[in-house]
């Protein structure tokens, strides 16, 4: 552990819930023409922008399900009336806009090309894709990753290694109790380490359990036990060394000074008025919450900027996208107290 824990304070966009993947455990992504509003519209983004802004955020979380534009004509379509030829575009037209709040974008769009994490450097801190797991046998029939070819490790693992290629601060992470066994997620953490190892570009590695969700395939399947989440805390700590950034989702894990004290050192993204997309009935806990527990096993809380300080470099991070953190950060580069927009 070490003596200092930090946190982002952030403003989630769900910008698409259409998604080509069907996983037995997600209630956020829908079904091509199962949703009434398909792609969330520019205005309503820069709406919550706005509000981000305001509300001294530095993170614009960008959420979609994975390849919403090959698999949904009403998604095509409003691209198209909006003027853009793809999701990667309009993806990079609200970074745009979110830069210009002066909030830095965070994009989670699923497995990606090389063209368009390129693309998406241009105006994003950091990018985040979980690995889930290294485990082909969850992709076979009966499984969690069955029917969601994005899911497949090769896949995840590829998109993850072109971001390393192209100098994107990344975060990633593998996910606990959806049938994987303690050594497979042994073996998803070494195959992060070995990326870290070879381009040094993964800023952070979450550690999620898996919650049980009404209406979904796993809805009866239990949550796992806490020393199951401590145990992969404390592997990927001893896996990925003392240099990683390794959170544990606070809304979503028990025992916070546990957690701390297994391994973790970040609490992830919080937000002070949009919902954790992924896991919405799982509420954020208030900062005093945390403070108390980071108190209680001797480290302090801090917040941090989506992109980890050591990240913010020009080897990393495009001119503009520098100087919007540069605008919000501390001679640490932490999160500047007192920050207005402009």
């Amino acid at each position: 552990m070490t003596g200092i824990i930090t946190y982002s304070r952030n403003v989630s966009i769900p910008v698409t819930t259409i998604c080509r993947n069907r996983c037995g455990y997600c209630s956020f992504s829908r079904e091509p023409g199962s949703a009434a509003t398909p792609l969330l519209p520019p205005e309503e983004i820069e709406r919550l922008l706005r509000l981000g802004a305001e509300a001294a955020c530095t993170e614009a979380l960008f959420i979609t399900g994975e390849r919403a534009d090959d698999v949904s004509p009403a998604v095509c379509d409003r691209l198209s009336a909006w003027g853009y030829r793809n999701m990667v575009e309009y993806l990079v037209a609200m970074g745009n806009t979110a830069l210009q709040y002066g909030l830095l974008p965070h994009t989670n769009a699923g497995v990606l090309s090389q063209t368009e994490l390129s693309a998406l450097r241009s105006v994003n801190a950091s990018m985040g894709l979980m690995l889930e797991s290294s485990s082909e046998r969850l992709c076979r029939d009966g499984g969690p990753h069955a029917g969601s070819p994005g899911k497949r490790p090769a896949a995840r693992l590829h998109c993850i290694e072109q971001a390393g290629e192209l100098n994107i601060p990344f975060t990633t992470g593998i996910l606990v109790g959806i049938g994987e066994t303690p050594g497979e997620r042994i073996d998803a953490l070494s195959h992060i380490a070995r990326l870290h190892h070879k381009y040094g570009h993964i800023q952070e590695v979450i550690i999620q359990p898996f919650c049980p969700k009404p209406n979904t395939p796993m809805s009866s399947n239990p949550a796992p036990p806490i020393a199951a989440v401590l145990d992969t805390i404390a592997h990927a700590r001893l896996i990925l060394g003392p240099g990683m950034n390794i959170q544990a989702p606070p809304n979503l894990v028990q025992s916070h000074e546990l957690c701390l004290r297994a391994g973790a050192n970040d609490w992830g993204g919080l937000s002070p008025f949009t919902l954790d997309t992924i896991n919405p009935d799982n509420h954020w806990p208030g900062l005093p919450v945390l403070e108390d527990s980071t108190r209680a096993a001797g480290a302090t809380l801090c917040e941090r900027l989506p992109v980890y300080p050591e990240f913010v470099t020009d080897h990393y991070l495009p001119r503009r996208v520098r100087e919007v953190a540069a605008n919000l950060m501390d001679n640490n580069g932490y999160a500047r107290k007192n920050r207005r927009h402009g």
